[in-house]
């Protein structure tokens, strides 16, 4: 079964246990995909599919930064349940340890980069741990690469 399959599944089990969040969260997601599948004139495959989850996380996460500085915290709750269930729908997330430990192989394997082979040094990163179909954001590997290069 596929991603979109799965939510198109989920979201006719929320309307009938009448889950309102989760109804909402569900009908967002399948909207966003449809928009991509539109777009692409294609059907999504999984990838591209969890591509887009990851945007809509993220887009999640600056949506709660902002309602917290404004205040409006049942607006940020709202946003992190929404998070909770689309990460369902994603592969676990990779733990921090466990990319620190990938960022000093490539820096060790590259030999001594400085900050200005940052670029380089977050490319091999981030090709090597989206090779083992862990999810990671770059935001986080990026201060771990920063860090390992004593920036």
């Amino acid at each position: 079964m596929t991603i979109s399959e799965q939510i198109q599944k989920d979201m006719v089990d929320a309307m009938r246990s009448r889950d309102e969040l989760r109804l909402s969260t569900l009908r967002m997601v399948k909207s966003a995909l449809g928009y991509k599948e539109v777009e692409k004139r294609a059907p999504l495959d999984d990838k591209e599919t969890q591509q887009i989850l990851s945007t809509l996380i993220k887009q999640r996460r600056d949506s709660i930064e902002q309602f917290t500085k404004g205040g409006r915290q049942e607006l940020a709750d709202k946003e992190a349940a929404e998070i909770k269930m689309i990460e369902h729908y994603l592969p676990k997330a990779m733990g921090e340890e466990q990319i620190a430990e990938a960022v000093k192989a490539t820096i060790a394997e590259m030999g001594s980069p400085t900050m200005k082979d940052m670029g380089a040094v977050m490319k091999n990163v981030m090709a090597k741990l989206q090779a083992t179909g862990a999810r990671v954001e770059g935001k986080t590997v990026s201060e771990l690469v920063k860090k390992g290069l004593g920036g």
